[in-house]
This record gives C-alpha cells, structure tokens and sequence, in this order.
C-alpha cells in the first residue's frame, strides 16, 4: 500500500502596496476578474498566449490608469485640452507609479525628426559645436578669431627690445564729409597726429594742425590715424610695468573702436599686423557659432534652399540614368536618345578625347571626377545640366514640359548636399569634421570616432559633461542593438522594434526614478546575440529605481 506524504508548501505572505502594485478585479476585454499585485523595483515578464490578455492587463489597465490620474492631477485649464480618458474597468489598483508605456509603433511622422533628435544625441552634439567647435575658412583653412585687446598686447610683448611700434587705424571719410572736416572732427575728439606712406613707403606721422593748413589737392592720398606710438622695452620679464600695459590697452580699444572693430600695428616702418575683434577672414563674414545655428528646425540654421529637408524638387539621377551598368556610348543617359537629342550624346562623345574621357566605361565605374565631368561638361564639351539648362529655357513648349516632368523628383539639395545645414555651420569643425559628417556615420563608427577624440585641455573641461551624456546614449543604441543606424537616419522610416528601442534609449538618457516602464515585446526582431544586451539595457532601467 501506498503511502502518499502531503506536502505543505510555504506560503508567501502577500505584498502591501508600499511594496507593490495591487490590482483587484480587473475585467478590460477578455480578463476575467484578474487580482494580481506586482513587486516593484524588479524586471517583470508577462507572458503568456496570443489572446489571453497580456496588453489588456498592462497597456489597457495599468498604463490607461496610470495616465488617467496624471491627467485628473493637472488644472480644469489643462483638462480642457485633452481628450477624455476613460477609467478601465478595475475595481481598484493601489500603489500606482506614474506609468509610462513603450509601444512598437513609429510615434512620429514628421519628415523633420531623425535617430539624432528622438534620441538628444543630435541636440548635444549642438552643444558640443557651439562650445568648441573651431570655424575653419574654406578660403585659406586658417582658424577664424576675433582678436580682443589682450591678443593685441601679446604681439606687442612678443616683440623684440628697441622694436618701434605705431598703433593705427584706416581713416574713414564719411560720404557728406570732406577730409578736412574729419580731421576737424578728429582733432575735437583729442586726437593730434595721423600717419601717411612716405617714400620709402614706411608710415611718417603728421600733426593734424599742420595738415589742416594745406590745400585739398596737398593733402596725402592716403591717410591712418596715429592712435599711440611706442617703444618695446625689453623681454617680459624686466620689459613693460603695470602702467605701460594700462597705456598700451587704453590705446589698444581706443583703435578698436574709431576703427569700427579693425586695427593695424606697424613695427618698424616695415611689417604691418592687422587685428580685427570681428568674427571675419579672407574676405569673408561667418557666423559665431550658437547652438540655433546648427539646427535644421530653426530658420537661424537651416538651408535657405531646402529649408532643412534635404531634399528638394529637382532632377532625379536614378532617372536620368536608370541603369548604370551601361557606358555613355550604351546610351546610359537616358535623355540622349532619339535623333534630335541624340545630338547631345555625339557632341559629348567627340569632345570626351580632349580632356580624357572614358565613353565605353559602366558608369558605375567612373571616378567622381569623371561623373562631375559629364553632369557639368568640358569647357566647350556640354554636360547633362546643360542640357536641361537649356529645355528649362523652352519650356513655353509643351514637349519640353513634358520632357522635364519625366526626370524630376525628389533629389539632393544642392546647396547643402543632404547636411539640412546653411554652409556657415559646416564650416564649424571639431575633430577635423563638422556636425553633418557626424550624422551621416553609422552610431558604431561614431562611438570610435569619439573614443579618439583629442581635445585641448581647455576645450576638454568645456565639454567633458556633454561628451559624458553623447557616449551614455550612443553606448545605449549600441546596446540595444542599432548600432547600424546613422542619426540622420528619418524617423518615420524606421520600423515598429526601431522605433520602441530608441525610445527606450531617450528614457535611460532621462534618468527619471520611481517610474513604472511598460514595453511591448521589446526583443522582436532582435538577433539572439543582441536580446542579453538588451536585458542588460533594461536592468540598468530597473536599477535607476
């Protein structure tokens, strides 16, 4: 016989609401009267088959309710604006945190937003070019700065002994003034001495008064205003006192402001030093770098072509040459062809040996020089945007309208090139590469590029809080497992997994505590070898409490 042993099982007391969430009674869809209570501060898994209530207990009964009362918490203002929001069908639930769900759908449909915007990786990269970013001249590669008093000082130091130095400024003559009302004026505002090129053609100082006694016609052609004169002492150390460096900086900004921002050292009648405290070089005016000015959601830094879209209405490549696989003799643009605008393809054949062009090569192959050549030709060889240069001029004729139509759509902005950006925020750079660069590397590549980045000792403690932020949520998308996304990568072309992981990143980055995360199926469509650095992800957000 026999003999069966009961076994008694220890019992679990039940968990209060201080320690978690108690649901009681909850009939939402297919649930049946369900009392559940659900610990916190752990990493919770309801599983279970399809249909058998799983978003109707989590979504529709915790997240519903959790966002319910976050709304009755706001002013009957508030309320007005929202829509209603009905209470779920639950006899209660206790303990509720703010809730906050992570669903796989794409949230956004806006041609605007990006990998780098969803996720605040683009918007402290804003920062980073804003703080130390160094604007680069596309003239001479030189760094743009604006000299202040103290850089002016420090070339006077830096001279040598015995060194004669003239502190100048360009005589501005305004238009309903002749010279010697200016001088007038100048002299009015104490000023005693101008400087004008001698033979030799070192500068030679002149007293005003003296200037003021001669003819118009004798006057010299060319004039500066002598600001301060002065001779270097010595090195550094035994060289200026206190009061010739006040001197030398009262003269220094006074030169900078009758110069309206520019002035000139003249060292020995031979070399001129010219300082400007405007944000120029070459020739040309840039912009100081804020964090407005490389934002493609503000008028500020957009592309005024694109208008930060970076496409435009234009010629489509992919139509105008559909199969690249065909040379230039195979007739692989597509416009070319026929007897009449077979023409085009024959000039652009003949004239191709003058400067070296391969008709019979794929233009798969072609070098991007070779492809630049045959878009915007050859001196008198004409290109493919010469000829529609020249059917945009008959397009009073239908055909040519027609014609046109075939071979437009959507196409890369030519002005900013796909960067969204106005061309003064590319000229910013950090590490050799400016913002647009940056976006356009895969989130993996981006992580080594940072890992390498060599910064000043200045410029490292400037940035060192939002290099801190840039690396936590780069590490966070590596995690999850998109690292082959680039953050200029759209948002509404992402899919419902993409879209929910990115969100899961923004809430690492947000550090928010005491806060319930509900995520649908966070592991759909992830490799097996990225679901455990997803589980890792998500106990770091269990971890912040």
């Amino acid at each position: 016989m026999a003999i069966k042993e009961k076994s008694q099982s220890i019992a679990r007391p039940p968990l209060s609401a201080a320690e978690g969430i108690k649901i009681k009674g909850a009939r939402v869809h297919n649930l049946k009267d369900v009392t559940v209570t659900i610990p916190r501060n752990k990493l919770i898994v309801v599983t279970g088959v399809s249909g058998s209530g799983k978003s109707s207990l989590t979504i529709d009964t915790l997240f519903a309710e959790g966002q319910r009362r976050y709304a009755e918490s706001l002013s009957a203002y508030a309320r007005q604006f929202m829509q209603r929001m009905n209470k779920p069908d639950v006899d209660y639930i206790k303990g509720l945190c703010p809730a906050i769900a992570i669903e796989q759908k794409v949230i956004t449909r806006t041609p605007r937003s990006t990998v780098g915007s969803m996720t605040e990786i683009y918007d402290y990269l804003r920062l980073l070019y804003a703080r130390v970013g160094k604007t680069i001249s596309p003239v001479s590669g030189r760094e743009v700065k604006k000299d202040d008093v103290g850089d002016v000082v420090k070339a006077i130091k830096e001279l040598k002994e015995g060194d004669k130095v003239l502190i100048i400024v360009p005589f501005k003559k305004h238009a309903k003034r002749n010279t010697k009302e200016e001088l007038n004026i100048l002299l009015q505002k104490g000023f005693s001495r101008t400087a004008s090129p001698a033979a030799n053609g070192a500068l030679e100082p002149n007293r005003i008064e003296d200037l003021l006694e001669l003819k118009d016609k004798e006057l010299p052609e060319k004039l500066y205003l002598l600001v301060d004169r002065l001779v270097v002492k010595g090195p550094i150390a035994i060289g200026f006192d206190e009061d010739d460096i006040h001197r030398i900086s009262d003269s220094v900004s006074t030169a900078f402001y009758e110069g309206d921002g520019e002035m000139m050292l003249e060292i020995n009648g031979k070399k001129i030093l010219q300082f400007s405290n405007k944000f120029e070089l070459d020739g040309l005016q840039f912009e100081e770098p804020v964090p407005n000015l490389f934002s493609f959601n503000n008028p500020y830094g957009a592309c005024p072509t694109c208008e930060g879209f970076s496409q435009i209405l234009g010629l489509d490549a992919d139509l105008i040459i559909p199969n690249k696989n065909l040379s230039l003799y195979e007739e692989a643009v597509a416009p070319w062809k026929g007897e009449k605008l077979g023409w085009w393809r024959e000039q652009f054949i003949k004239g191709s040996k003058s400067f070296g062009f391969p008709i019979h090569k794929p233009i798969i192959d072609l070098t991007e020089e070779q492809v630049q050549q045959l878009w915007e030709g050859h001196g008198s060889v004409l290109g493919i945007n010469d000829f529609f240069k020249e059917v945009e001029q008959n397009l009073y004729k239908v055909q040519y309208r027609v014609l046109l139509s075939r071979y437009r759509g959507r196409a890369l902005c030519t002005d900013c090139k796909g960067y969204r950006l106005r061309k003064e925020a590319l000229y910013v750079k950090v590490g050799g590469k400016h913002i647009g660069e940056l976006c356009n590397l895969p989130v993996k590549d981006l992580q080594q590029w940072f890992d390498k980045l060599k910064l000043n000792d200045y410029d490292e403690q400037v940035a060192k809080r939002i290099l801190l932020e840039i690396n936590h949520r780069i590490k966070t998308l590596i995690d999850v497992g998109l690292g082959y996304l680039t953050l200029n990568r759209l948002a509404n072309s992402l899919s419902g997994g993409e879209s929910q992981r990115i969100q899961l990143t923004r809430s690492l980055g947000s550090n928010l505590t005491n806060s319930l995360y509900i995520l649908d199926e966070p592991s759909i469509g992830l490799h097996s070898r990225d679901t455990e650095r997803l589980i890792h992800v998500l106990k770091e957000l269990r971890n912040l409490g």
